[in-house]
């Protein structure tokens, strides 16, 4: 090779480094090309979830006066809380309803969804070095971050077309379908503008999180206050990105300039990103992090300190989220008996027992609720793996920590928090039927029937113990029982799933307290089997490689 040749690929490699975009559409292919299973879970469970929802609201609200007294229920602030603002209730049609069912949890998703991807896709990758690895390529300054949002943006288009296939069966109007699915997709965008901001200001993926997750709370607990004020939307309202594509009036009187409202909010964050970004050192945040103690906590010298430091803020979050969802929706038990009255197929929905309707109610929310405890004391498991594949467990090994003790202490501190959650979901649905009867014997009451889920919880978690001492390489499958919990809790009435299906999910074998008796074998059996479970995935990592996959 001639020296002129070398020279010149040098210079050609700077010319294109020097662009500020360059290498977006490679890193935006590499990027779906990695998230190809997250976003293809996130479109189908979204799709599914609108379409057996369609499919259970076709058989519950076929009548005009079945309508009606689902419009009734949005006179209890509860449910305008949890379903947002009541447009046409005179006239309360099944789009209006379809609507207050569907449009937050959508709205909600996909902001979930795209705070996940835009950290995954920028802090994360800071934080773990690869950024700096991949910007000494010949790739942009602003390259990685396009990518990111780009790759969002087909993330949020699949989840908003999903949303919008789904309702084409139904006899909707179709603008105002379309109207929902676009919804959703810049309701999703405009978090990812909060995500990308939120990176800027933290040099930790989990604070970026964490950052973006407390706005989106924010944002949905604004929503609700301003709602209540006034049912179609108070000023409030309006300061939450939450409720502009609500006030689309999706079904009733469709406006466009809410959504339009959302797209120039994204475009706003997004170039608030780019500004801060430029501002900060690659790796850093823009908000510098206080100095820690000279000495550590005694309690953070240990397994469970170290343990309980990194998994409180999870929990925190967790269990604000399911004691307010638990108390608003338990709110609701007042307001039932004369919609089940006026719509008896709401039974197909939720299984009560007319004779004593706040009972048998109080009991399904509860078992509803306790997916909450079941996907925490997974996650808590397999967090463990996340700190094992960042060499920060073999490290607590090498001070002294046995792998038993590790792993137990661990657990322990998993079990703890689960427990404490289970009871905050008892506690809450029992203080919110209490705020709707005017009965406190309810908090008592709930909490106790919340701890009878327990065996459940904890033979979920033992599958993720199980997997994860003797196949770690296969330990995503701890996610298996959870999503069919999900699914026959759900859906399991409206697809007609027979027994021995239903009888895969740990939480159909507990007993809907308080409205059932206390039948104690199958709670004990499921007790027994998570402890055999527990105890071989302890053996399983005393034996195998830490770090092997």
């Amino acid at each position: 090779m001639s020296t002129a040749a070398a020279v010149s690929r040098p210079a050609a490699v700077e010319r294109r480094s020097s662009a500020p975009w360059a290498a977006t559409g490679g890193l935006l292919r590499l990027n779906l090309r990695l998230d190809r299973i997250r976003i293809l879970v996130w479109t189908l469970a979204v799709g599914l979830a609108v379409a057996g929802s369609m499919a259970s609201f076709e058989v519950t609200y076929n009548t005009p006066e079945a309508l009606q007294a689902r419009a009734g229920l949005m006179a209890n602030p509860a449910a305008v809380m949890m379903t947002g603002p009541a447009f046409g209730l005179e006239n309360y049609t099944f789009g209006a309803m379809v609507a207050n069912e569907l449009s937050l949890y959508l709205f909600l998703a996909s902001a979930i969804m795209s705070i996940l991807l835009v950290v995954r896709h920028t802090r994360a990758e800071e934080e773990s070095g690869r950024m700096e690895m991949l910007r000494a390529l010949p790739v942009g300054s602003f390259a990685p971050a396009a990518a990111a949002v780009l790759t969002v943006a087909v993330a949020n288009a699949a989840v908003g077309a999903a949303t919008i296939a789904a309702l084409a069966g139904s006899q909707l109007e179709t603008a105002s379908s379309v109207a929902l699915g676009v919804g959703t997709a810049l309701t999703g965008l405009v978090f990812a503008g909060v995500a990308a901001v939120s990176a800027q200001l933290t040099e930790h993926a989990r604070s970026a999180t964490g950052t973006a997750m407390a706005v989106l709370a924010a944002a949905f607990l604004i929503r609700g206050i301003g709602d209540v004020i006034n049912n179609q939307g108070s000023w409030l309202s309006w300061f939450s990105p939450l409720a502009w594509a609500q006030q689309a009036r999706f079904y009733v009187d469709l406006r466009w300039e809410p959504l339009a409202l959302a797209a120039v909010a994204t475009v706003l964050l997004l170039a608030l990103a780019v500004y801060l970004a430029q501002r900060r050192d690659l790796g850093a945040g823009l908000r510098q992090p206080h100095p820690g103690p000279a000495a550590a906590p005694r309690t953070l010298l240990s397994p469970a300190g170290l343990a309980s430091r990194l998994l409180r803020g999870s929990f925190a979050a967790w269990a604000a989220g399911v004691f307010l969802f638990a108390a608003a929706s338990g709110a609701l038990a007042n307001s039932l008996e004369d919609a089940f009255a006026d719509v008896p197929e709401l039974g197909n929905l939720i299984a009560v027992d007319l004779a004593d309707m706040t009972t048998s109610f109080a009991s399904a929310l509860l078992s509803f609720l306790m997916v909450a405890p079941l996907i925490f004391s997974v996650s808590g498991v397999l967090r463990l793996r996340g700190e094992e594949d960042a060499g920060r467990v073999e490290q607590l090994l090498v001070t002294g920590s046995s792998r038993p003790g590790l792993l137990i202490r661990w657990l322990g501190v998993v079990a703890v928090q689960t427990i404490l959650l289970t009871a905050v979901g008892g506690f809450g649905t029992g203080t919110g039927v209490w705020a709707g009867t005017g009965d406190a014997d309810w908090a008592g009451k709930l909490t106790l029937a919340a701890l009878a889920y327990l065996p459940a919880v904890a033979l979920g978690a033992a599958i993720a113990v199980a997997l994860y001492g003797l196949a770690p390489q296969i330990l995503p499958l701890a996610w298996a029982p959870v999503v069919w919990a999900a699914v026959v809790l759900y859906l399991g009435s409206l697809l007609g799933l027979p027994d021995w299906a239903t009888d895969l999910s740990p939480l159909a074998h507990v007993p809907l307290l308080p409205s059932a008796e206390m039948v104690a074998e199958p709670l004990v059996l499921m007790g027994l089997f998570a402890a055999v479970l527990a105890v071989a995935g302890l053996v399983g990592f005393r034996r195998r490689d830490v770090g092997a996959s």
